[in-house]
């Protein structure tokens, strides 16, 4: 495989994004969580380069890309990803998703089946109970006023565990800072896509096809173990790993339970 340098530019739909790896290798594309940016990858990419073509990029609204053309559901921002990979002439990939990108890539597989060789999906919300769902679009719609910073402290401690919190401040500042450098409207809106979108990922029809994984962690109090179950069970073959003691960001404690379990996956799973 012949190496290609590192890439950072802007798309055509204004999204900034990052590529890395050998250019005729099979592609990678990850799609980051709310409130957060591209750089949540690095250390995938470090590790993945070598074998793959690793896309990153910033979802619309979020960090270095452009508003989005339209007030944002997940149908648009699975189009952004769509729009970048036709610009930059790749037939297939498999889309990595953490949280929000979970769901996006969800509704890729759904909407442009062809397009998705694989699918792993870390950490992602599903199906609520009744009155889960309304709690959540509800505190989606209050929280709008009040700016990504309104409820930034409870995040953290839902996101990482006591441990990792102590012994890693730096990291936890520079999470702080992605968030905190959020535009208000931008941020509320994509609270709301996370929120409201869970509704039409449940039991797609027709049935998602494509090898998928799908991974969350034993404390993740939002995108639960119960709801990474859900997800597999109704996606035909779709393998499923919990990952002990962790919580919503355990990608970020422990990336490389992820790296390794993603590759384990695309080494068995995966036909490009």
């Amino acid at each position: 495989m012949s190496l290609a340098q590192r890439v950072n530019a802007t798309a055509r739909n204004g999204t900034r994004y990052s590529l890395a790896g050998p250019v005729d290798a099979p592609l990678l594309a990850f799609i980051h969580g709310l409130g957060l940016n591209r750089q949540i990858w690095d250390r995938f990419v470090t590790c993945l380069e070598p074998r793959y073509r690793v896309l990153t990029y910033d979802l619309y609204g979020q960090c270095e890309s452009a508003n989005a053309p339209v007030k944002p559901d997940v149908s648009l921002y699975s189009q952004q990803l769509i729009e970048l990979l036709d610009e930059l002439g790749i037939e297939r990939c498999v889309a990595v998703g953490f949280s929000l990108g979970g769901m996006i890539n969800r509704r890729m597989a759904i909407d442009h089946p062809r397009r998705i060789a694989g699918l792993a999906i870390f950490n992602s919300p599903h199906e609520r109970s009744s009155a889960a769902q309304q709690l959540a679009e509800q505190q989606a719609l209050d929280s709008a006023g009040g700016g990504p910073g309104a409820t930034l402290d409870a995040a953290i401690e839902r996101w990482f565990t006591a441990d990792f919190r102590q012994a890693h401040a730096d990291y936890i500042e520079q999470v702080r800072a992605w968030v905190l450098a959020n535009d208000a409207d931008n941020y509320a809106a994509a609270r709301e896509v996370l929120a409201f979108g869970v509704v039409e990922l449940i039991r797609p029809q027709p049935p998602i096809q494509s090898p998928t994984l799908v991974m969350t962690c034993e404390n993740d109090s939002g995108s639960t173990p119960a709801m990474s179950h859900a997800i597999a069970s109704e996606i035909d073959g779709a393998d499923v790993i919990i990952v002990p003691h962790l919580r919503h960001m355990g990608l970020a404690e422990a990336p490389d339970l992820f790296i390794d379990a993603l590759t384990g996956f695309l080494d068995s799973k995966v036909q490009f």
